[in-house]
């Protein structure tokens, strides 16, 4: 018989092994985000070297955004009726063909094949890569989702400012050098993907069934139309800060432009944070309380924000930041719990939408701008928050969940995430990385 010190020892290594998954994972999350990034900042030399107009820029963004927005939920349903754990690996590799022919380009209608195969990768990753965050998370599904898009998060910042060192002063030809990024994600997603073939769940279904709602397939759609008013809400009213919160900070009160740059970077870090705190948050108290709080919560900030002066907008924004970023992790989450045995469809959709509503979001407010003021929309937007009265209509799932292991360790036991309940048959103990 083995001793009880060689039983405990697979369990003690395997958070280690999960982590490791979520930090690489969350990794080649921030260097997919980092190189979809870089395409804004080349603009300007786009522009010069193709001699491009505003529309034609509009149409490079579009592709884009097409390809790498709406062919998520497609590709995440086709992945959940068929996981493909090296798909991580083929999609970056997309990325990387697109930015090789970006970097040498002859025409604009290569450019235009350039930018949708970039975007071709993204759609490919997102989906699966979350279900890999998911399935390494040991339930822990909040903790897990906040630490991959930590990653987006940091690789959004970092795509620019490489792009202004790189790409800027060497010409259109330097981009070829991120394509060397690209291929470092790829040796790690293939070593993700070998631990993916591992932990995939062969009865997907009967998985699925442990984890059924008992909600009707009317208040599903419902709550999943609700969900995705929250990330309009979150996503127009943060991209209103982020392209637009310097125009705003030099207009009224004549701040330099490093100056409001700086300012932009008060509220771009508590975003970042609240990103990561959402998810665990989340875990512990519940997700439709982090609902709740995220998006309705704010609100007195936001409607308080167009009328403070410089100090207090500092203060408002941080704030705002800090609480709405915690938002999406806990939506996400609800959403694939929403719709088990889903998770690729669910992240796809989700994640598909929040970039596209942040593209649409972003070009209709500078019309809005243009035609009336800065201020004017930071006033209208003020009012976003209050679509999070709809959190009241979702249902109360969570009462009633259940932690699913799908590397095969079943902690099936329901529990109020908001609580410390143990997993059936571990008394006492918290939920186990696997």
């Amino acid at each position: 018989m083995a001793s009880p010190a060689a039983a405990a020892r697979p369990h003690s290594a395997a958070p280690r092994a999960a982590l490791g998954i979520l930090s690489a994972i969350s990794l080649c999350h921030g260097l997919n985000d980092l190189l979809q990034s870089v395409l804004p900042a080349v603009y300007p030399i786009l522009k010069t070297a193709y001699r491009l107009d505003f529309s034609q820029i509009g149409l490079v963004t579009f592709t884009n955004t097409i390809t790498a927005s709406l062919l998520q939920p497609v590709i995440g349903l086709m992945t959940d009726k068929r996981p493909k754990p090296y798909s991580l690996a083929i999609g970056m590799g997309f990325t990387l063909v697109g930015l090789l022919l970006l970097a040498v380009a002859p025409t604009y209608a290569a450019v235009l094949v350039a930018v949708a195969l970039v975007g071709i990768g993204s759609s490919v990753f997102h989906p699966e890569s979350s279900r890999v965050a998911r399935l390494a998370s040991g339930g822990r599904h909040g903790f897990a989702q906040s630490l991959f898009q930590v990653g987006g998060n940091a690789g959004s910042a970092t795509g620019p400012l490489l792009a202004a060192f790189i790409v800027l002063p060497f010409g259109q030809h330097s981009i070829a050098w991120f394509a060397l990024v690209a291929f470092i994600a790829i040796l790690i997603l293939v070593r993700v993907g070998a631990w993916y073939k591992g932990h995939i769940v062969v009865h997907t279904k009967a998985a699925a069934a442990a984890a059924q709602t008992g909600l009707s397939k009317a208040r599903v759609r419902t709550a999943l139309v609700i969900l995705m008013l929250l990330v309009f809400s979150k996503n127009v009213y943060l991209v209103s800060i982020t392209s637009f919160f310097t125009f705003y900070l030099i207009d009224k009160f004549g701040v330099e432009v490093q100056s409001a740059q700086l300012h932009l970077f008060l509220f771009l870090g508590a975003a970042a944070a609240g990103t990561f705190i959402g998810g665990p948050v989340g875990d512990r108290i519940g997700r439709k309380y982090v609902m709740w709080v995220s998006i309705l919560g704010v609100l007195p900030f936001t409607l308080l924000l167009p009328y403070a002066n410089l100090f207090w907008t500092d203060v408002l924004a941080v704030i705002v930041g800090l609480v709405m970023a915690s938002a999406f992790s806990a939506i996400v989450v609800f959403a694939q719990e929403l719709v088990p045995g889903r998770v690729g469809a669910v992240s796809g959709l989700f994640f598909g939408f929040a970039f596209g509503f942040g593209g649409i979001g972003a070009a209709l407010l500078g019309q809005l701008a243009d035609a009336t003021s800065i201020d004017f929309v930071y006033k209208v937007c003020s009012f976003l928050p209050a679509i999070g009265l709809l959190t009241a209509f979702l249902p109360d799932i969570e009462s009633a969940s259940r932690v699913i292991d799908r590397s095969g360790d079943a902690a099936a036991a329901p529990r109020r995430l908001r609580s410390d309940a143990p997993a059936e048959g571990s008394r006492g103990s918290r939920p186990r990385f696997s």
